[in-house]
C-alpha cells in the first residue's frame, strides 16, 4: 500500500498470559500483548496478525455519533417507551478521554458520552452501555428503580460479565 506507514509496535510479554494475544493502539504506536513463552517467530507472526486485525477493525469502525443517537432512539422505544422525552438525550457522542468508565451521563444537560474503547465490542454490549446511560436520564442514581430499568435489556447480565472480563484483563478498574 503506497503511502501507508507501518506503526511503531511495542511488544509486551507476560508470564501470566498462556494463550491469549491482544493488541491496542496507544497514540501513534500499537501495543501487542503476548505470552512470555512465545518464540521470536511466533511473536513476529502474531504482531503481523494483530496489526491486520486492528486495521480491519478500524476500517469498520465507521460508527458515528449520529449512529449512536439512532441506536439510543431505538433503545428508548424498546426498553423505556413510557418515559418518552425524559429518556431522550440532548446529545450522545463517542469520546476518547474516558479510560476509567465505559460511558457517562450528565442528567442536568442531558448529555451522554460513550468511551471509544467499546466501539469494537459486540453491538449487544454497546446497547447495554448506552441503555445504562439512558436510564440515568430517568433515574440519576444507581438505586433499585434504575437497575430495574436497565434490567429490561435481556442481555444485561451477559454484557456486564463481558465488560467485567475486559476490565479484569486490561488491568484498569472501571466504574459504572
Amino acid at each position: 500500500m503506497a503511502g501507508t506507514r507501518k506503526p511503531v509496535v511495542e511488544v509486551r510479554r507476560s508470564q501470566r498470559r498462556r494463550r491469549t494475544v491482544s493488541a491496542y493502539r496507544d497514540g501513534e504506536r500499537v501495543v501487542v500483548l503476548i505470552p512470555d513463552q512465545f518464540s521470536r517467530a511466533e511473536e513476529s507472526e502474531w504482531v503481523d496478525r494483530m496489526l491486520a486485525r486492528l486495521a480491519a477493525r478500524e476500517g469498520r469502525l465507521a460508527r458515528s455519533d449520529a449512529e449512536l443517537l439512532a441506536r439510543a432512539t431505538r433503545l428508548i422505544n424498546l426498553y423505556l417507551p413510557e418515559h418518552g422525552p425524559a429518556a431522550v438525550p440532548a446529545s450522545v457522542r463517542w469520546v476518547t478521554n474516558q479510560n476509567g468508565r465505559w460511558g457517562s451521563c450528565t442528567p442536568a444537560d442531558r448529555t451522554i458520552r460513550i468511551s471509544h474503547r467499546i466501539q469494537d465490542m459486540p453491538d449487544w454490549v454497546i446497547d447495554y452501555v448506552l441503555l445504562h446511560e439512558l436510564a440515568h436520564l430517568v433515574v440519576p442514581s444507581h438505586n433499585a428503580e434504575f437497575w430495574a430499568l436497565v434490567g429490561r435489556y435481556p442481555k444485561t447480565e451477559r454484557a456486564r460479565g463481558y465488560l467485567e472480563g475486559v476490565a479484569a484483563t486490561s488491568g484498569v478498574p472501571l466504574t459504572d
